[in-house]
Protein backbone atom coordinates (compact mmCIF):
# COMPACT_ATOMS: atom_id res chain seq x y z
CA UNK A 1 0.00 0.00 0.00
CA UNK A 2 1.58 3.88 -1.10
CA UNK A 3 1.64 5.85 1.44
CA UNK A 4 0.04 9.08 0.84
CA UNK A 5 2.18 12.05 0.11
CA UNK A 6 2.33 14.68 2.72
CA UNK A 7 3.13 18.44 3.19
CA UNK A 8 2.78 20.89 6.33
CA UNK A 9 -0.40 22.88 5.97
CA UNK A 10 2.08 25.78 6.84
CA UNK A 11 4.51 24.65 3.83
CA UNK A 12 0.96 24.45 1.52
CA UNK A 13 -0.07 28.08 1.84
CA UNK A 14 3.05 29.32 2.00
CA UNK A 15 3.70 28.03 -1.97
CA UNK A 16 0.37 29.06 -3.02
CA UNK A 17 1.68 32.32 -1.74
CA UNK A 18 4.42 32.38 -3.25
CA UNK A 19 2.94 31.14 -6.47
CA UNK A 20 -0.18 34.72 -6.29
CA UNK A 21 2.59 36.73 -5.92
CA UNK A 22 5.06 35.96 -8.65
CA UNK A 23 2.24 35.38 -10.80
CA UNK A 24 0.76 38.96 -10.01
CA UNK A 25 4.46 40.50 -9.68
CA UNK A 26 4.72 39.90 -13.23
CA UNK A 27 2.05 42.53 -14.62
CA UNK A 28 2.33 45.89 -14.48
CA UNK A 29 1.32 47.86 -11.38
CA UNK A 30 -2.09 50.09 -10.77
CA UNK A 31 -2.65 52.91 -8.18
CA UNK A 32 -5.85 54.94 -6.90
CA UNK A 33 -5.94 57.75 -5.18
CA UNK A 34 -8.37 60.78 -3.94
CA UNK A 35 -8.50 64.12 -5.85
CA UNK A 36 -10.46 67.20 -5.80
CA UNK A 37 -13.58 65.42 -7.69
CA UNK A 38 -13.04 62.08 -6.73
CA UNK A 39 -11.10 58.97 -7.24
CA UNK A 40 -8.99 58.52 -9.63
CA UNK A 41 -7.53 54.52 -11.18
CA UNK A 42 -4.04 54.63 -13.13
CA UNK A 43 -3.22 51.83 -14.85
CA UNK A 44 0.26 51.25 -17.23
CA UNK A 45 -1.17 48.79 -19.57
CA UNK A 46 0.33 48.81 -23.12
CA UNK A 47 -2.82 47.03 -24.35
CA UNK A 48 -5.43 48.84 -26.36
CA UNK A 49 -8.16 45.65 -26.36
CA UNK A 50 -7.80 44.62 -22.76
CA UNK A 51 -9.13 46.89 -19.89
CA UNK A 52 -7.96 46.71 -15.70
CA UNK A 53 -9.97 49.93 -14.79
CA UNK A 54 -13.71 48.96 -15.29
CA UNK A 55 -17.08 50.49 -14.21
CA UNK A 56 -19.12 48.22 -11.62
CA UNK A 57 -22.51 50.45 -11.05
CA UNK A 58 -23.39 53.77 -10.73
CA UNK A 59 -20.68 54.92 -7.86
CA UNK A 60 -18.15 51.58 -8.25
CA UNK A 61 -15.03 51.14 -9.95
CA UNK A 62 -13.29 47.83 -10.40
CA UNK A 63 -9.38 47.54 -11.02
CA UNK A 64 -7.78 44.08 -11.36
CA UNK A 65 -3.85 43.29 -11.69
CA UNK A 66 -1.86 39.66 -12.88
CA UNK A 67 -3.66 37.26 -14.73
CA UNK A 68 -6.49 39.31 -16.89
CA UNK A 69 -8.66 36.43 -17.73
CA UNK A 70 -8.97 35.81 -13.79
CA UNK A 71 -9.75 39.25 -12.61
CA UNK A 72 -12.09 40.15 -15.74
CA UNK A 73 -13.90 36.41 -14.37
CA UNK A 74 -14.28 38.58 -10.96
CA UNK A 75 -15.12 41.75 -12.59
CA UNK A 76 -18.39 40.05 -14.94
CA UNK A 77 -19.32 38.09 -11.23
CA UNK A 78 -19.58 42.20 -9.55
CA UNK A 79 -21.49 43.30 -12.50
CA UNK A 80 -24.06 40.31 -12.65
CA UNK A 81 -24.33 40.92 -8.46
CA UNK A 82 -24.64 44.77 -8.64
CA UNK A 83 -27.15 44.72 -11.46
CA UNK A 84 -29.26 42.32 -9.78
CA UNK A 85 -29.13 44.08 -6.59
CA UNK A 86 -30.11 47.29 -7.84
CA UNK A 87 -32.85 45.48 -9.54
CA UNK A 88 -34.33 43.58 -7.14
CA UNK A 89 -33.65 46.35 -4.09
CA UNK A 90 -32.98 49.93 -4.17
CA UNK A 91 -29.55 51.53 -6.54
CA UNK A 92 -28.59 52.75 -3.21
CA UNK A 93 -28.38 49.31 -1.85
CA UNK A 94 -25.60 48.80 -4.02
CA UNK A 95 -22.08 49.46 -1.93
CA UNK A 96 -18.82 48.65 -2.15
CA UNK A 97 -18.23 47.09 0.93
CA UNK A 98 -20.71 44.36 0.53
CA UNK A 99 -18.89 43.68 -2.99
CA UNK A 100 -15.67 43.81 -2.04
CA UNK A 101 -16.42 41.30 1.14
CA UNK A 102 -17.94 39.14 -1.28
CA UNK A 103 -14.42 39.32 -3.41
CA UNK A 104 -12.65 38.59 -0.33
CA UNK A 105 -14.90 35.12 0.36
CA UNK A 106 -14.31 34.18 -3.76
CA UNK A 107 -10.50 34.88 -3.38
CA UNK A 108 -10.47 33.26 0.30
CA UNK A 109 -12.06 29.99 -0.77
CA UNK A 110 -9.99 29.65 -3.63
CA UNK A 111 -6.62 30.51 -1.70
CA UNK A 112 -7.37 27.60 0.48
CA UNK A 113 -9.28 24.90 -1.08
CA UNK A 114 -8.54 24.44 -4.78
CA UNK A 115 -5.25 23.63 -6.44
CA UNK A 116 -3.87 26.79 -8.15
CA UNK A 117 -4.93 30.54 -6.52
CA UNK A 118 -5.84 32.99 -8.39
CA UNK A 119 -2.86 35.26 -9.38
CA UNK A 120 -4.66 38.38 -9.08
CA UNK A 121 -5.07 41.69 -6.69
CA UNK A 122 -8.43 43.72 -6.70
CA UNK A 123 -9.69 47.17 -5.76
CA UNK A 124 -13.29 47.95 -5.36
CA UNK A 125 -13.64 52.08 -5.18
CA UNK A 126 -16.98 53.67 -4.53
CA UNK A 127 -17.30 57.62 -4.54
CA UNK A 128 -19.34 59.32 -2.14
CA UNK A 129 -21.20 62.36 -1.88
CA UNK A 130 -17.96 63.77 -0.19
CA UNK A 131 -14.27 62.99 -0.07
CA UNK A 132 -14.75 61.58 3.37
CA UNK A 133 -17.26 59.14 2.62
CA UNK A 134 -15.14 57.60 -0.66
CA UNK A 135 -13.99 53.93 0.00
CA UNK A 136 -11.41 51.89 -1.50
CA UNK A 137 -11.09 48.04 -0.74
CA UNK A 138 -8.11 45.88 -2.22
CA UNK A 139 -8.76 42.12 -1.69
CA UNK A 140 -5.04 40.40 -2.09
CA UNK A 141 -4.97 36.61 -3.81
CA UNK A 142 -5.90 35.09 -0.54
CA UNK A 143 -8.73 36.91 0.27
CA UNK A 144 -6.81 39.43 2.66
CA UNK A 145 -9.37 42.67 2.83
CA UNK A 146 -8.06 46.08 3.13
CA UNK A 147 -9.65 49.27 3.74
CA UNK A 148 -7.31 51.80 2.29
CA UNK A 149 -7.05 55.43 3.09
CA UNK A 150 -7.10 57.91 0.53
CA UNK A 151 -4.83 55.75 -2.02
CA UNK A 152 -3.96 51.93 -2.89
CA UNK A 153 -1.23 50.46 -4.80
CA UNK A 154 -1.93 47.33 -6.80
CA UNK A 155 0.96 44.99 -8.85
CA UNK A 156 4.30 44.48 -9.01
CA UNK A 157 6.56 46.87 -6.79
CA UNK A 158 4.43 48.62 -4.76
CA UNK A 159 5.80 49.15 -1.71
CA UNK A 160 8.10 51.39 -3.98
CA UNK A 161 5.99 53.12 -5.89
CA UNK A 162 3.52 53.42 -2.82
CA UNK A 163 6.06 55.04 -1.43
CA UNK A 164 6.67 57.55 -4.37
CA UNK A 165 3.32 58.55 -4.55
CA UNK A 166 3.06 59.37 -0.31
CA UNK A 167 5.76 61.60 -0.70
CA UNK A 168 4.06 63.81 -3.55
CA UNK A 169 0.39 63.20 -3.19
CA UNK A 170 -2.80 65.12 -2.11
CA UNK A 171 -6.23 64.54 -1.82
CA UNK A 172 -7.00 68.39 -3.10
CA UNK A 173 -5.19 68.06 -6.23
CA UNK A 174 -7.19 68.86 -10.05
CA UNK A 175 -7.25 66.07 -12.31
CA UNK A 176 -4.36 66.64 -14.81
CA UNK A 177 -1.72 67.50 -11.04
CA UNK A 178 -3.11 63.74 -9.95
CA UNK A 179 -2.47 62.07 -13.06
CA UNK A 180 1.07 63.25 -13.75
CA UNK A 181 1.42 62.62 -10.38
CA UNK A 182 0.55 58.79 -10.57
CA UNK A 183 2.19 58.39 -13.93
CA UNK A 184 5.68 59.12 -12.45
CA UNK A 185 4.90 56.99 -9.48
CA UNK A 186 4.41 54.38 -11.70
CA UNK A 187 7.45 55.20 -13.73
CA UNK A 188 10.03 55.41 -10.93
CA UNK A 189 13.27 57.56 -11.34
CA UNK A 190 14.71 55.69 -14.27
CA UNK A 191 12.34 55.53 -16.56
CA UNK A 192 9.06 57.37 -18.15
CA UNK A 193 5.51 56.12 -19.46
CA UNK A 194 4.38 56.99 -22.43
CA UNK A 195 0.36 58.31 -22.29
CA UNK A 196 -0.17 55.36 -24.97
CA UNK A 197 0.78 52.65 -22.18
CA UNK A 198 -1.83 54.63 -19.59
CA UNK A 199 -5.31 53.29 -18.97
CA UNK A 200 -7.30 55.94 -16.85
CA UNK A 201 -10.47 56.39 -15.70
CA UNK A 202 -11.87 57.94 -12.83
CA UNK A 203 -15.18 58.31 -9.91
CA UNK A 204 -15.65 61.67 -10.34
CA UNK A 205 -18.43 63.33 -8.01
CA UNK A 206 -19.39 65.45 -10.73
CA UNK A 207 -20.32 63.14 -13.36
CA UNK A 208 -24.41 62.98 -11.85
CA UNK A 209 -25.73 59.42 -10.77
CA UNK A 210 -23.33 57.43 -13.10
CA UNK A 211 -19.82 58.81 -11.72
CA UNK A 212 -17.10 56.51 -13.74
CA UNK A 213 -15.91 57.71 -17.11
CA UNK A 214 -12.63 56.69 -18.95
CA UNK A 215 -10.45 59.38 -19.70
CA UNK A 216 -10.10 60.00 -23.14
CA UNK A 217 -6.61 59.49 -24.66
CA UNK A 218 -6.30 62.84 -26.08
CA UNK A 219 -6.52 64.39 -22.60
CA UNK A 220 -4.11 62.15 -21.28
CA UNK A 221 -1.46 62.88 -23.70
CA UNK A 222 -2.29 66.61 -23.17
CA UNK A 223 -1.18 65.95 -19.61
CA UNK A 224 0.98 63.28 -19.64
CA UNK A 225 2.72 64.78 -22.69
CA UNK A 226 3.86 61.93 -25.78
Amino acid sequence: MNMPFYVAPEQMMKDRADYARKGIARGRALVAVQYADGILLVAENPSNMLRKISEIYDRIAFAGVGKYNEFDQLRRFGVRNADVKGYSYSRDDVEARSLANDYAQILGQTFTHEVKPLEVEILIAEVGPTAAEDQLFHILYDGTLVDEKGMSVLGGDADAIAERLKAVWSATDDLATALAKCAAALAGPDRRIASDDTEVGVLARSNGRRCFQRVPDEQVRAILGS
